[in-house]
């Protein structure tokens, strides 16, 4: 018997224990010739307790143990005779590979260098997701406060919330960043965050100065509005210096903290959110991410990093909005927010934040898509507003406001000069031409 069909390897799914197994599906394809059970037995022996060639050491105890299981193989199409098989056309298929979770445990770097390690150097493979049993979920924490404890801290039962980052993205000192804040914070910003591009503690924004300048600007900003204001530190670093960040933020003043969590790893991630010492919400930065998901055949995909994220507990994860700078396909944006939302045992919903690009005219098309689950990142769409910083966010949230009440932006901008402006400089999503104001998609 070919070794690479023995049975062992092809368990049916109903034939194993589900609790013992993390189930990996990928998207593959091979030549027109491809034996895609050989090919798919090798990438999970490859993946677990086997290499390429037969050791003596790989015993039937060890494979037994430890050997990956291959529970699904779907070509696309679903060819059934030689004949219908094009001569010259590659075979793509969906694999389904059951990986042992005691060879991992609850080592993220270990279950990734398992699950995608070696074989993600390999032309057309792609994970598509990862399925944890609530035997391996039980190992880890989440969020601390989830969708909920955002919404209870902010005291925002409802509506969408308004982000805002700091614009410059970096180089700019606490003074001037403060003042920007101050006056996004008392238009109507719910939450402001450092941008991802200025983190830890740089000589031109020591850390600590940056806390206490942006945390006294909202105080000042609570006091005259009567709202609460989340301020997101950005802690990124090196990993040695990440937890002692947070702690230094926290002390001097910080409600939130942000993560740039594909520079710094997911357990970077895990390590700041378990720490019983820190318990303000967390937001993780999906910068860099693009490097490892974007490609449509390799890497993994979007939905198995928001899977990780609300697992290594992110409070508040970005998402990048739906045809707004970065151009995201509307049904990867829908379904890493299912992600985030959706129950996942005893793990609390990760809320999604919806930036990059987004202005005043896109939130009844968002709103449309999601409801009133989501978190609204705004950038620019709030400092380049022709009136400044609070004219932005107040046409931010006056286009919240419109429809939330049901009604359209364009009439409530009528009686709202903040709105009217907004929507005169970039327009209405869905009517006029936004492709016009991104360079980066020209």
């Amino acid at each position: 018997m070919n070794q690479l069909y023995d049975p062992s390897l092809f368990p049916v799914w109903e034939g194993i224990n589900s609790e013992d197994y993390v189930i990996a599906t990928y998207l593959v394809a091979g030549g027109p010739h491809s034996d895609l059970v050989a090919k798919s037995a090798a990438l999970a022996i490859e993946q677990s307790s086997g290499s390429w060639f037969a050791v003596p050491g790989e015993t039937e105890e060890v494979r037994a143990r430890s050997a990956a299981k291959i529970v699904g193989i779907y070509s696309v199409p679903n060819y059934e005779l030689i004949a219908q098989v094009p001569r010259e056309a590659r075979r793509t298929f969906v694999l389904r590979a059951a990986f042992p979770w005691i060879n991992f445990y609850d080592n993220l770097p270990l279950m990734l260098s398992s699950v995608i390690g070696n074989i993600s150097s390999m032309p057309d493979l792609k994970l598509l997701d990862l399925e944890f049993p609530p035997s391996f979920l039980k190992q880890f924490k989440g969020p601390k406060f989830g969708i909920t404890g955002v919404r209870d801290l902010l005291g925002i039962p409802e509506r969408p919330i308004l982000n805002n980052m700091i614009k410059p993205c970096t180089g700019i000192v606490p003074e001037d960043g403060a003042k920007l804040f101050y006056e996004a914070a008392v238009g109507g910003a719910d939450w402001i965050k450092d941008d991802e591009l200025i983190g830890g503690s740089p000589a031109f924004s020591p850390l600590e100065d940056r806390v206490r300048a942006y945390m006294d600007a909202a105080r000042r900003a609570d006091a005259e509005k009567h709202e609460k204001t989340l301020f997101t530190a950005n802690v990124t670093d090196e990993v040695s210096r990440l937890k002692d960040n947070a702690y230094r933020a926290i002390e001097a003043g910080a409600n939130a903290l942000l993560v740039n969590v594909f520079a710094v790893g997911f357990s970077g991630l895990r390590m700041l959110a378990e720490d019983p010492n820190i318990n303000v919400p967390i937001g993780a930065h999906t910068c860099y991410g693009g490097a490892q998901t974007v490609a449509p055949n390799q890497g993994l995909s979007t939905e198995v990093a928001q899977k990780l994220i609300r697992l290594c507990g992110a409070d508040m994860s970005l998402n990048v909005a739906p045809s707004a700078k970065f151009n995201a396909l509307l049904e990867k944006f829908v379904r890493v927010w299912h992600i985030g939302y959706s129950p996942m045992g005893h793990i609390k919903q990760t809320f999604t934040h919806a930036g990059g690009g987004v202005t005043p005219g896109m939130v009844p098309y968002l709103v449309e898509q999601l409801g009133n689950e989501f978190i609204l990142g705004v950038g620019a769409g709030i400092h380049g507003h022709p009136s400044g910083p609070r004219a932005g966010a107040m046409a931010m949230r006056q286009s919240v406001d419109a429809v939330m009440q049901g009604i359209d932006i364009t009439e409530y901008a009528k009686d709202h000069t903040e709105l009217a402006e907004a929507l005169r400089v970039w327009g209405v999503y869905g009517v006029d031409d936004y492709a016009k104001l991104y360079d980066l998609e020209s």
